[in-house]
């Protein structure tokens, strides 16, 4: 999503630098000066896919381009399936904030960012079309062939930033996206009836196990077995993700199912 810390200046701005696009999909270049090297020599393990969460497309990209915004994305795909780039894929751009997975906290110099058009949460949250999901299916393959990134490197930006961020969520396909080759996805264990889901509260030694599966994942938890504030965004963002039917921050035997299934097809037994 994008994030917004001041109001744009003046309409008629307009970045300036050279890029060169990193994909044949790419259809326009509007260069971004919210941009910087990779820290530390990371290279991209993480491809962080959200939503702009603005009335326009074109809003969306004037916005990541302007240096007071202090955001920015590789690149933005429209409804039509449109893509405009606006950083190299070399580079660092400032899409994910405070986040972590797996342990790293600088996301933005471990990560590709794509920020994907959609007026997100509230009364205009809606599906993303059919051409819309292919590029940015057909656009992920190739930034995951290019950089060695695996399946489980797909994320969306609640995924590393649970309880501050919940795009691109529950309406995004992940499933299709995972069908077409791209990102990790398991069937879900559909949800029980929602008074049986409550009525239960979680022992310690259930808490805590599946905060070791979310954090094997590659989720930031804690695991003491304490069902905090912190356990609850994590489960509701891994819920947002893998199990869209249902998004309470329950453990229940749907969520621990799901989760279950997701460590295994993550980890599949050696061959014989």
């Amino acid at each position: 999503m994008v994030e917004r810390t001041s109001q744009a200046a003046a309409e008629e701005f307009i970045p300036v630098g050279g890029l060169d696009p990193d994909s044949p999909l790419v259809g326009r270049i509007h260069p971004s000066l919210n941009v910087e090297a990779r820290k530390h020599g990371i290279k991209p393990s993480i491809l962080l896919l959200h939503y702009t969460g603005m009335p326009s497309c074109e809003r969306a990209i004037d916005w990541l381009s302007r240096p007071e915004s202090k955001v920015s994305s590789h690149y933005v795909i429209d409804v039509d399936g449109a893509i405009t780039q606006l950083v190299a894929e070399d580079m660092r751009a400032w899409h994910a904030g405070i986040s972590i997975w797996r342990g790293q906290t600088d996301v933005n110099s471990a990560s590709i960012g794509i920020e994907i058009h959609n007026p997100g949460h509230g009364d205009d949250y809606c599906d993303f079309p059919d051409k819309q999901m292919q590029a940015v299916a057909n656009l992920s393959a190739e930034i995951l062939a290019r950089w060695g990134i695996a399946p489980e490197g797909v994320l969306g930006h609640s995924d590393v930033a649970p309880g501050r961020k919940i795009d691109p969520g529950e309406r995004f396909d992940w499933k299709g996206l995972a069908d077409g080759g791209v990102g990790r996805w398991v069937e879900p264990e559909p949800p029980g009836p929602l008074i049986a889901s409550h009525s239960r509260q979680p022992l310690p030694a259930d808490i805590a196990q599946v905060q070791r599966l979310l954090a094997a994942y590659g989720y930031g938890i804690r695991t003491d077995g304490l069902l905090d504030g912190t356990t609850r965004d994590v489960i509701r963002a891994f819920q947002l993700h893998f199990r869209p039917q249902r998004i309470d921050g329950v453990i229940d035997p749907s969520t621990i199912a799901t989760l279950e299934r997701l460590i295994e097809a993550s980890n599949p037994p050696p061959a014989a």
